[in-house]
């Protein structure tokens, strides 16, 4: 079982974290903690007409928690907020709930679903998911006419 857990492919995706780093003048960034393992998110975004234009992560995780987040930094560009919450409810309801694996671009995920039967992997599975999809939304209530100061 251990073996469908850490698949060749999930490791491949661990080991190649796309978007690594910080940036200089994100419009938010979030950090997200496991209390549990302890693994650690940072994400950086910039966003422009509502749509992700530049993103960064900082990544301190288990493989799961890498394997996540190569999937997030691999098609995060061009995301909206919107898209990034669904993703990261349909991740959570794939995890905690057995339901199918987000669809979009976010579909890669479906490598993980095994982690699924793991309640304790969860939390740092979904950290990078859900340091994106809130600082998305922080940076395009930032960048909105509405919410621009």
């Amino acid at each position: 079982m251990i073996d469908d857990l850490y698949s060749a492919q999930l490791l491949k995706l661990a080991a190649n974290l796309p978007r690594s780093g910080r940036l200089a003048a994100p419009h938010a960034s979030v950090e997200k903690v496991s209390k549990l393992c302890g693994s650690r998110v940072v994400v950086d975004v910039v966003v422009e007409g509502g749509r992700v234009a530049d993103f960064a992560q900082e990544v301190k995780a288990c493989a799961l928690g890498q394997a996540a987040a190569s999937v997030l930094g691999a098609h995060v560009l061009g995301a909206t907020a919107e898209e990034l919450e669904l993703a990261r409810d349909q991740f959570r309801a794939m995890l905690k709930e057995g339901a199918s694996a987000p669809d979009g671009r976010f579909s890669d995920l479906s490598m993980l679903a095994p982690v699924k039967d793991y309640p304790a992997r969860h939390a740092s599975t979904l950290l990078a998911f859900e340091a994106a999809a809130e600082a998305v939304r922080t940076a395009a209530a930032r960048t909105s006419p509405a919410g621009a100061a």
